[in-house]
Parts: C-alpha cells; sequence; structure tokens
C-alpha cells in the first residue's frame, strides 16, 4: 500500500533524503554513464547504446516500448526533417512508470542517444570512446551532449525509490534517435502518443533554463560547372570557384537576418544569432582538370516565428538570384533540403513547472535559476510546438561539444541530477512508503 504525502507538501526531511540518495548512488550513475560512452552511437549506430539503454530501463521495473521510426508515419507531419539515411537502426526506445494511483502531474524525461561524427580521432588527448575522469571532468564523444543528461533522468528516478518513496504521477523516460540531424526522433514519440504535463530534457546548458531557441534548416547546394584542360581554364566554368559565389550570396541573408536581431524577443541582445555554417564541401575529379561539380552543406539558423517554408523560399530565391554572377555561368544553383527543416520556439515565462524547477534548482545550486537564448537547435521544439507541453531543456556544464575532448563537468552533473529527483519529487508528488 501507498499513502499520499500530498501535492507541493515537501518537508526538509524528505528533500534531505532525495538529496542523499543522489550523493550515496553518484558513483554508480557515473560508472554508467561512462559505459554509456563507451557506446559509439553515431547516426545509424544508435541501436546498441538503445538496448544498453533498454535494459537498463527494464531492470527498473518500467513498461518498455522499443520501436523503429518509419518515415511513412511521420513524413507529411510539418516538424518532419527529410531523410537521407537507412532508418534501419533508427530505434526511440521509451520507458514507463506508472503508480497504481495517481496524485500528481505526469512528467516526460526526455533525451538523445545519438552523437555528431569525431573528426580526427588523432587531435584527441585519448580515444574519443575512451570515458575517462580527469579533473573534475568526464571525458567522450558525448559525454555531455548528451548520455550524462540521459542517465541524469534515470537516476534522478532512482534517488526517489531510494530514499524510500515512489511518484505518484506518470513518467516516461525517452531516449531518442535523430536529434542532431532531424528531430525526427522526438517527433516520432510524440506521434506515437506520448504526452504529460511537462518535459524535461537535461541538455548541456550551463545549469541555467533556454528561454528560446533558434529553428534550423539543413540544405545541399549543387553547382555546375564547364570542364577543360587546365591549359584553356578561361573557356570553363570552374564549379569550385561557382560554389564560393554562392556561399557569398548566402552570406548575404545570414547579415541581413542577422541585422533584425532586435525585431525577434528574446534576441535582442545578441548581435549574432543566426549562423550559417558551411559543413561540408566536395567537388571536382583531376586537379588538372576545371571542376565539372561542387556542392556543399549547410546548416542554417532562423528565428522563431519564421516557417521553414518561409525560410526555403527566400534562400531558393538568394541562390537563383546569384546565377547572375559570372562565376556561375548563368546556371542557377541546385538545392536539396537533407535533414532539420524546424521552426525555433520559445518558452513562455510563469508556467508552474518552470516555477518548480526554479524551486528545486534553488535548493540544490543555492542559487537562483538564470535563463538565455541560444543559437543552437533543441528536440524541445516538437514538444513545445506541437505537443503544447511546457519544456525545461536544463542540463550541467559542458566543454568543446561537437568538438575534440568533449567533456561534461561532474559536480555540475550531480546538481542537475538533484534539482531533477526534486522535480520529480514536487511535480508528481510523492507517495510513502513503499512496500
Amino acid at each position: 500500500m501507498t499513502s499520499n504525502l500530498g501535492q507541493n507538501q515537501l518537508t526538509p526531511e524528505h528533500v534531505q533524503r532525495v538529496l542523499q540518495a543522489v550523493d550515496d548512488n553518484f558513483e554508480a550513475q557515473l560508472r554508467f554513464t561512462q559505459d554509456l560512452v563507451r557506446i559509439p552511437s553515431l547516426r545509424e549506430q544508435e541501436h546498441t547504446a538503445q538496448d544498453f539503454l533498454y535494459e537498463a530501463m527494464h531492470k527498473r521495473g518500467l513498461s518498455m516500448d522499443r520501436w523503429k521510426i518509419d518515415v511513412e508515419d511521420i513524413k507529411s507531419h510539418p516538424g518532419f526533417g527529410p531523410v537521407t539515411v537507412s532508418y534501419e537502426n533508427a530505434f526511440n526506445v521509451v520507458g514507463s512508470y506508472r503508480p497504481q494511483r495517481q496524485t500528481g502531474r505526469s512528467l516526460i524525461l526526455n533525451g538523445h542517444i545519438d552523437v555528431v561524427p569525431t573528426g580526427p580521432v588523432d587531435r584527441w588527448v585519448r580515444s574519443p570512446w575512451d570515458p575517462a575522469i580527469v579533473d573534475g571532468w568526464l571525458y567522450g564523444r558525448g559525454s555531455a551532449d548528451m548520455k550524462a543528461g540521459l542517465v541524469a533522468n534515470l537516476f534522478a528516478f532512482d534517488a526517489i525509490k531510494a530514499a524510500g518513496y515512489a511518484p505518484g504521477a506518470p513518467i516516461y523516460f525517452q531516449s531518442v534517435v535523430e536529434e542532431e540531424c532531424t528531430g525526427n526522433g522526438a517527433l516520432a514519440a510524440l506521434l506515437r502518443g506520448y504526452k504529460a504535463d511537462a518535459v524535461i530534457i537535461p541538455e548541456p546548458e550551463e545549469n541555467m533554463l533556454v528561454r528560446a531557441n533558434v529553428g534550423v534548416l539543413w540544405f545541399k547546394v549543387k553547382v555546375q560547372g564547364r570542364p577543360t584542360h587546365n591549359r584553356e581554364m578561361e573557356t570553363g566554368i570552374n564549379a569550385i570557384d561557382a560554389a564560393y559565389a554562392a556561399m557569398e550570396a548566402l552570406r548575404k541573408i545570414e547579415a541581413k537576418w542577422n541585422g533584425q536581431h532586435k525585431c525577434h524577443r528574446h534576441f535582442e541582445h545578441l548581435d549574432h544569432p543566426i549562423n550559417f555554417n558551411i559543413g561540408k564541401i566536395a567537388g571536382g575529379d583531376w586537379p588538372s582538370t576545371v571542376p565539372p561539380w561542387c556542392e556543399f552543406d549547410v546548416r542554417a539558423a532562423i528565428y522563431p516565428g519564421t516557417t521553414a517554408d518561409q525560410a526555403r523560399a527566400e534562400i531558393e530565391a538568394c541562390l537563383a538570384e546569384a546565377a547572375a554572377d559570372p562565376r556561375l555561368g548563368g546556371l542557377s544553383p541546385q538545392v536539396e533540403f537533407t535533414g532539420f527543416y524546424a521552426e525555433g520556439y520559445v518558452l513562455e515565462e510563469g508556467s508552474d513547472a518552470e516555477n518548480t524547477l526554479r524551486d528545486c534548482h534553488r535548493i540544490a545550486f543555492q542559487s537562483e535559476l538564470e535563463s538565455f537564448t541560444t543559437p543552437g537547435y533543441l528536440d524541445a521544439r516538437v514538444f513545445v510546438i506541437y505537443g503544447d507541453m511546457p519544456t525545461l531543456v536544463y542540463g550541467p556544464r559542458s566543454l568543446d561539444i561537437h568538438g575534440f575532448d568533449e567533456r561534461v563537468h561532474i559536480e555540475s552533473l550531480r546538481l542537475i541530477t538533484k534539482s531533477i529527483a526534486l522535480f520529480i519529487a514536487q511535480w508528481c508528488n510523492l507517495q510513502s512508503p513503499v512496500e
């Protein structure tokens, strides 16, 4: 039997028991995080790490749901991102906790399992898959972005149980794929029917709450040249030179959009919130031949309130106008959208979920919770825009995410885990004792 402790009636004893339980199990939490970092979960290779998490959730007595994302199920949704790879190994995992009797508010604890490529491994101090702990930091690809957060979700739940309580509302532990490229994993989870009264996503956010973030588009630009022998170079069209002309045209849009930052709420103080990153480039066939082709991949940011379709139209028009540049020889660049096709979002202030997190952060950190605007993509846009759920992106300090020697700050992670555990206790309500 369980008894209800009362919604929002946590006593100092309840708080102390939960905080102590996080501390008591923190070494095990770090070991678990290291084990997860050791499993490379690059795009199209996420399934082994998902198997690992499936077993961990299953051992905790959660009801398990593991499914392969079917593009046909989600492609008609406005939040869908175009797919250019196989989804053969694109599995989502959700573990569900449900109390015998609901006395609190439900919660989604979400995180992504996919990580970005390592780059040249000889530029790392040690292997990207060697999760060493050095000077208070846990290293490794995905350690911060965001396997530490995924594990914190589970171990915050463990702390509630270890303290002798049980949450009084459903909790859905989500480990999704595709956050680094389309957002389709979170979208698939939403469309599978998972909804709750609040969402927490412990991305590496420097112990702060994200107030707003940009939308993102991925696209490939293809330009054509006219090959000739290099002795007659002036009679050809160099596709690599043409690609640079197309890039310069895109930089004009980037500068234009950045110049509008004062017109967008929460972006007024950022001088350069809109980043167009040329992330890949390839072209040509032979050093002594004027190259007949070149293509490059772009990640472009957009403001909340701008739709992906609106941004796409301006990008395509800009590149069509660039054909007038002599380097393009009158040929318009071709554009293919290849991944993110996502709008940005704003987390409106004053929700019960945010106020609860502020209280929990104050207890764990002994300081006030700060919020900020990020020019990066977050899966929260799925839950905020399409699920109408207050979504709190809030997580530990990090260094060099997406770079060499990525790492997460250990003490920050401990305190974030305490905040999440207290949030579960306050938001979902506690039932006691567990028998």
